[in-house]
């Protein structure tokens, strides 16, 4: 995997950029490269402000989008179409009319709109779910749609997160910064883990003080 500088990286930085580009997690990155999980929030963020280590990021994912062709524009356009996905064209419910709304209308019409002036149910009609032919689906709810599984109380259809997706847009974005990550000093960017393990000590001391 491309890296711009390796010698500039100690082992456990090296380590960490693979693990970063497992998840973008920095902190659990951290962890799996063998920082303290004490630390591992701190170290993760500071680790991402050092420049031999950001870069050697951004040359290792230069190199698995052309890799892989996966590219950060379709992940974010992927995140984008769950997030703004319709669940009504995966399932709905519906109100439909009952048996009394529209007397004079034969064969009866099971999916017809309740009648406003009905008698019987005073134009609420019957609670109906339905749940489309999923093989038809298409576009966005194609991507929304995570299957179906049978419960003793009937079929369940499961969907993808979209609150999640939504986040996801939002951090590729950059809009979200951790309020641990506006109050960490910029200066820490180009010091020794050693250093930077002491000063976290430091700083997790005085917290609990």
């Amino acid at each position: 995997m491309a890296r711009t500088s390796v010698s500039t990286l100690t082992a456990k930085q090296d380590r960490f950029v693979l693990e970063y580009l497992v998840d973008l997690n920095a902190t659990k990155a951290a962890i799996r490269a063998g920082y303290s999980e004490a630390t591992a929030s701190e170290q993760g963020y500071q680790l991402l402000q050092n420049t031999s280590v950001s870069a050697a990021i951004v040359a290792a994912q230069a190199a698995r989008a052309e890799r892989t062709e996966i590219t950060a524009d379709r992940v974010l356009r992927h995140w984008w179409s769950i997030a703004t996905a319709d669940p009504n064209e995966l399932m709905q419910h519906r109100r439909i009319n009952c048996r009394a709304c529209w007397p004079e209308v034969e064969p009866f019409d099971a999916t017809r709109a309740p009648h406003p002036d009905c008698v019987e149910c005073a134009g609420e009609g019957h609670s109906s779910v339905h749940v489309v032919d999923t093989r038809n689906i298409k576009g966005p709810a194609r991507l929304l749609y995570a299957g179906v599984k049978t419960t003793k109380d009937g079929l369940e259809i499961k969907v993808r997160d979209q609150d999640k997706a939504m986040e996801n847009v939002a951090r590729h974005l950059g809009m979200f910064v951790d309020k641990l990550e506006a109050k960490v000093a910029h200066s820490y960017s180009e010091i020794s883990d050693d250093e930077l393990d002491r000063d976290i000590e430091v700083l997790l001391a005085k917290k609990v003080n």
